[in-house]
């Protein structure tokens, strides 16, 4: 008698196969084995919103090899992972495979005691969550099919619009406004340098006659110039002198969103790298499962904690008792567990096999659950008020007593060491300087801070997150800065404009998180699938056929005094999806593209292969940078390293930059290569 155990990932597979006997055959669907059809809408909206399934063509091999495994087992048992997309995973292979009565195991990592647990207590596959991730796929699919042929008809062809993606892009083009609109405020602060027996001190100026003062109070150097003068000659007494041990505790331990925000934040990893990386750990069996927006711990964890560090560290660090956390988002349920290593005592010493990307963020996730179940840090803090005729100044100092979880979990903190300050102290004044500052625009997004307003509005749910931040990049409707900050493209406003004014409920957040929560109750059993797709698509549909006869085509073309090298004939100036090119007015007939002057994808390189085209940099479909000629196709040379204008002195190929460090010959038969 054999089990066949279905899971998604070779990895997974490998992993729960040391576990289980020869009694269990282990097999990967490899992903998911039906979905809707590439080339149409695949759901017929006229009857229930009923959805087309088909069995990809990358499929049809595993699930044909799955059949026959299926067909020799005495019991399939589906151990797909725990959340929505899992379930939608394991009701697709029982539809595909013909599967009478399967089983469906879940667990929340990949150990031993984890998969025999859940092996003795089987269940059903849950129709509510799988139902779920089907309306969530049929909604993504009518925006998806429905807005962006619109796109194509009043904008430009090749342009997609999606349900969440574009509620994303919609925050980063929001806020690119605000920074184009902000007007810096000037202000002024007052630092004073003071000694008391040759300890020296900064103290910043807090009240006026006993009011404090506001950031933006002190507006102009005239001002500050005018306390300076009235504080001549003052003297300097401590008024007040307050001491206190304070206690920092310890971050909870890694949810979906914190986690790519802290690599983000630590290593610059981007939430795709992150995701993939924990995959990788989850399947090796190092951590718990990494789609989470839970911070429950269980008992067997906190208890693996609280041995390890009293072990390791001494009593003295543990908590002194198990430390549980609530988690803030309402509609936290697609997991059981927080991100924790599936063993405490595995220490990133002592894990081998991993490469250096995998080693950084087990460490991070290991070292965030350890301290989690530690100490506070214990500060000592003095907080020193000093007047000066009708002025206070305020000094603070903080210094470390006891380090607690920082010994596991390093955070920055500022330590600042105070004179023994008692009330009447007289203070020599060494320096008083007024400080000139100006107020800043809001930041522009980085992964981390996206996907933190992602989470706070409840748009998309932890298994989102880096999937709309790849989408909305691989559209080129946001780019990352040098400083790895989101600044829209012009087609992105244009895009985000259209689809804030002809459809706003699309691209509005309170909608897109209220659509979250409509999917919440699908998954509950509260509310009927087909129900949620109809509410949503009827007044969908009518405004659209609308805007179609409403809205007039974008004029995306500038003339030019450009003549086309090729035919003679004017050039325009065209916006596509990349940003502005280029072409000929003649086009069809005559193709010839080239770079707008000044963009910042054209690297004003000279081809090397053709010697007339020049060097811009692309990206393919999947959202990869590359650099190649701008007279594609007659010219095909293409690099995916970033070129230079600079020949090398061996071959004559042309030089590319390998790293931050190093510069070598692109031609792959060539040692040549220097220091940057």
């Amino acid at each position: 008698m054999k089990s066949l155990v279905i899971v998604e990932s070779p990895t997974k597979a490998k992993t729960i196969q040391k576990f289980l006997g020869s009694d269990f055959v282990i097999k990967s669907s490899f992903g998911h084995v039906r979905d809707l059809p590439k080339k149409e809408l695949g759901v017929d909206v006229e009857n229930g919103f009923k959805p087309k399934y088909v069995i990809p063509t990358k499929a049809k091999k595993v699930v044909a090899e799955l059949k026959k495994e299926s067909a020799k087992a005495d019991q399939t048992i589906l151990a797909t992972d725990e959340d929505r997309e899992g379930e939608s995973i394991a009701w697709h292979l029982q539809e595909a495979l013909k599967l009478k009565n399967p089983q469906r195991i879940v667990f929340h990592e990949i150990t031993k005691t984890a998969i025999e647990k859940a092996l003795q207590s089987p269940r059903h596959i849950d129709t509510n969550l799988a139902e779920a991730q089907q309306a969530r796929r049929i909604l993504d699919r009518i925006v998806g099919y429905k807005i962006s042929p619109f796109l194509w008809k009043k904008i430009a062809k090749g342009l997609s619009a999606g349900r969440v993606q574009s509620v994303a892009v919609r925050l980063i083009v929001e806020r690119e406004r605000e920074i184009e609109k902000f007007i810096a405020q000037e202000y002024w602060g007052l630092e004073a340098l003071l000694k008391k027996s040759e300890e020296e001190f900064n103290a910043s100026l807090i009240k006026v006659d006993d009011k404090v003062l506001d950031k933006l109070e002190i507006k102009n150097k005239e001002e500050a110039d005018k306390i300076l003068t009235d504080l001549n000659n003052s003297d300097y007494i401590v008024s007040s002198v307050e001491k206190k041990e304070t206690r920092k505790k310890s971050s909870p331990p890694f949810t979906t969103s914190t986690l790519q925000q802290a690599a983000w934040q630590k290593f610059k990893f981007s939430a795709k790298m992150t995701m993939s990386l924990a995959q990788r750990l989850y399947e090796e069996g190092n951590i718990t499962y990494h789609r989470t927006d839970s911070l429950n711990l269980s008992e067997d964890s906190l208890n693996s904690a609280k041995d390890f560090i009293n072990q390791e560290y001494g009593q003295n660090y543990w908590a002194g008792q198990p430390v549980r956390y609530k988690t803030k988002s309402s509609g936290a349920q697609e997991a059981h567990e927080a991100i924790r290593p599936a063993d405490a005592s595995k220490t990133p010493q002592s894990l081998a096999g991993l490469d250096a990307r995998q080693l950084k963020l087990y460490t991070l996730i290991w070292q965030r659950f350890i301290a989690s179940q530690m100490a506070p840090a214990v500060f000592d803090s003095v907080s020193a008020d000093i007047k000066a005729r009708n002025y206070t100044f305020r000094a603070n100092g903080q210094t470390l007593k006891f380090d607690g979880y920082l010994k596991v979990y390093p955070t920055k903190f500022e330590e600042t060491t105070l004179p023994d300050l008692e009330e009447k102290d007289n203070l020599n004044l060494v320096e008083l300087k007024s400080l000139q500052h100006f107020t800043e625009p809001p930041a522009r997004y980085t992964e981390a801070s996206l996907v933190k307003t992602l989470e706070k509005y409840g748009i998309g749910r932890p298994s989102t997150y880096a999937p709309i931040i790849s989408t909305i990049q691989a559209r080129n409707y946001v780019t990352e800065n040098e400083q790895k900050r989101f600044v829209p493209s012009e087609m992105g406003i244009l895009v985000n404009d259209v689809l804030v004014e002809n459809f706003p409920e699309i691209v509005d957040v309170d909608f897109t998180a209220k659509m979250e929560k409509d999917l919440d109750s699908v998954a509950e059993g509260k509310d009927e699938w087909s129900k949620t797709c109809k509410d949503f698509y009827t007044p969908f549909a009518k405004n659209l056929a609308e805007k179609y006869k409403d809205v007039e085509k974008k004029d995306l073309v500038k003339e030019t005094d450009k003549i086309c090298p090729k035919c003679g004939a004017p050039l325009i100036e065209r916006l596509g999806r990349f940003g502005r090119f280029y072409a000929c007015s003649k086009f069809p007939e005559c193709k010839h593209t080239e770079s707008v002057e000044g963009d910042k994808n054209n690297l004003n390189i000279v081809c090397p292969k053709c010697k007339e085209g020049k060097l811009v940099a692309r990206k393919t479909k999947k959202g990869k940078i590359f650099y190649g000629c701008n007279s594609f196709p007659k010219c095909d040379f293409a690099l995916w390293d970033k070129p230079i204008d600079e020949l090398c002195p061996k071959c004559d190929s042309i030089l590319i930059e390998k790293n931050k460090k190093l510069i070598k010959c692109s031609n792959k038969e060539c040692d040549y290569q220097k220091d940057r």
